[in-house]
């Protein structure tokens, strides 16, 4: 176990809007990262792809490239602030540990599955929506994917009920 202690690991945590990946790097700060460890911990968020809009809209006008600049705006924000957040709480938690944040643009399964192989992550750490079998068949499972294409650990950490479910 000294071993693993001593060794600089590069961490890699998938952050996005949602509470149950800030509560993964939370978790991950408080029982994987020790205090002044030589861990590197990579922030990385995936911004979706663009909806790719037509000429047109449903009214038969053109959409101006303010329209356009706007909506790219509003996408840089949102990472920016989530990326922020992170931020944040790595402060709070462990102010020593090193941090490195990228924002990436494509489906986050693929964009966390190259990020992880081009930067030789040794543990990938995700949060999980916690979807039933129904709405990942639908919608799939960005954690799932992730666990069988990576080639390294993965971590999916499930946010606990408010009701005092599993831990």
């Amino acid at each position: 176990m000294a071993d693993v202690a001593a060794k600089e690991r590069r961490i890699l945590v998938a952050i996005d809007e949602g509470e149950e990946s800030l509560y993964a790097l939370t978790w991950c700060l408080k029982n994987v990262i020790t205090k002044n460890s030589k861990d590197t911990l990579i922030l990385l968020y995936a911004k979706p792809p663009r909806a790719v809009y037509t000429a047109l809209d449903g009214t038969g006008y053109l959409f101006s490239s303010d329209i356009m600049a706007t909506i790219n705006k509003y996408s840089n924000d949102v990472a920016n602030r989530v990326i922020e957040k992170a931020r944040k709480i790595c402060r709070e938690q462990n102010s020593d540990v090193k941090v490195e944040a990228r924002v990436e643009n494509g489906d986050p399964r693929d964009v966390i599955c190259e990020t992880v192989e081009k930067l030789g992550v040794d543990v990938l750490v995700m949060g999980s929506h916690g979807y039933g079998w129904i709405k990942r068949v639908f919608l799939g499972s960005v954690s799932n994917h992730c666990a069988q294409h990576v080639k390294c650990p993965v971590l999916i950490v499930k946010k606990p009920k408010p009701n005092g479910g599993s831990k």
